[in-house]
């Protein structure tokens, strides 16, 4: 099977903007879908693809837009659905570089089920999921990941539903690569997107985005200055699990299986729980991790290597098949089995 394997820095050399449309972004003003496809366009000259080999695949809410804005190959496709259609075109053309651009509600709602089995099947896709607690495109809804409690026009009494963890989710349902960024934190996010596109495998990454429409300042634990300062974790790998400023630091201990929250300066350096992004069993318990009882993690919770991809494993068999049993043939097959005229 091709693959593509693109090198960054090398030939064809890009720039941002040969990856910007020339449609006019639709997105309320301050909408925080702006900072994430400009980093988004930043971000694909380093990846060294050629843009004829790059499909951007989205569904349906204010995130789906996506692919108009992105000069290269595109569908927007039908709500909740595209896992599916990046599925078979995965399957049609494995060589493709295809990304998925979701929403909470989009993906985590009519399209929970597809967004679980393309994540179980590890297909050679990645997933980006704008997460803004709201239902935006429909003016104002609760959506999976709206907090308990939540009063919105679809929940004026509050939300009874318990939230969804994007990120749970996808650990759970097996994705290989997990990540977590904030679209008002432009370096990381950068980062972060470069990282889950090189990943081989099903890659998904939740991006905290701000409707600041219907749902403004949802994230503000890690907006505000002071707030973010006392609750953002950045994930290293090999490195102890530690926030906060430099006179105050905080770190992360396991009791068993407990997360516990320590003064560094009241522990030895080697009783801090260090991150492993290998072990999917601690990167599920620190997805479950959330203010004010914890910090908020964001960086790469999960990165697991090896292993075929959906696309290899069905491939193979299609290929084992034609050389067991010949070429098929589709006209023959048809008029095959308890078939007849009719005179």
């Amino acid at each position: 099977m091709s693959t593509v394997t693109g090198t960054p820095g090398a030939a064809p050399k890009y720039t941002k903007k040969d990856f910007e449309s020339d449609q006019d972004v639709r997105w309320c003003p301050g909408c925080g879908d702006y900072a994430i496809l400009s980093a988004m366009q930043k971000t694909m000259p380093e990846l060294g693809i050629p843009k004829e080999n790059i499909v951007f695949i989205s569904g349906i809410g204010c995130s789906s837009r996506f692919p108009y804005y992105m000069n290269t190959y595109g569908f927007h496709t039908i709500h909740g659905r595209a896992p599916a259609l990046a599925t078979g075109l995965k399957l049609a053309r494995p060589e493709l570089k295809v990304f998925i651009i979701t929403g909470d509600g989009d993906g985590l709602s009519i399209g929970g089920n597809h967004l679980l089995h393309v994540l179980r099947r590890n297909v050679n896709v990645t997933i980006l999921l704008f997460n803004n607690r709201i239902y935006g495109l429909t003016k104002g809804q609760y959506s999976p990941t709206s907090e308990l409690g939540k009063v919105t026009k679809s929940t004026p009494l509050g939300s009874a539903d318990r939230p969804v963890s994007p990120c749970v989710f996808a650990l759970a349902a097996g994705a290989t690569f997990v990540a977590r960024t904030v679209d008002r934190s432009i370096g990381h996010m950068e980062e972060t997107l470069k990282r889950a596109a090189a990943h081989t495998g099903a890659a998904f990454v939740e991006i905290l985005q701000n409707c600041n429409v219907y749902n403004d300042l949802a994230w503000n634990a890690l907006y505000d200055k002071e707030s973010k300062a006392q609750f953002e974790c950045r994930l290293a790998h090999g490195k102890p699990i530690t926030w906060g400023p430099a006179d105050d630091r905080r770190g992360l201990m396991l009791d068993r299986l407990k997360p516990k929250v320590v003064k560094v300066a009241d522990v030895a350096q080697s009783a801090l729980w260090v991150h492993d992004e290998t072990d999917r069993a601690t990167a599920t318990l620190l997805a479950q991790l959330w203010a004010p009882e914890y910090p908020i993690p964001v960086g790469t919770l999960l990165a697991e290597g090896g292993g075929a991809t959906y696309e290899e494993i069905v491939i193979r068999q299609e290929q084992k098949a034609i050389s067991d049993r010949g070429p098929g043939d589709v006209a023959k097959l048809l008029v095959s089995g308890e078939t007849w005229k009719i005179g």
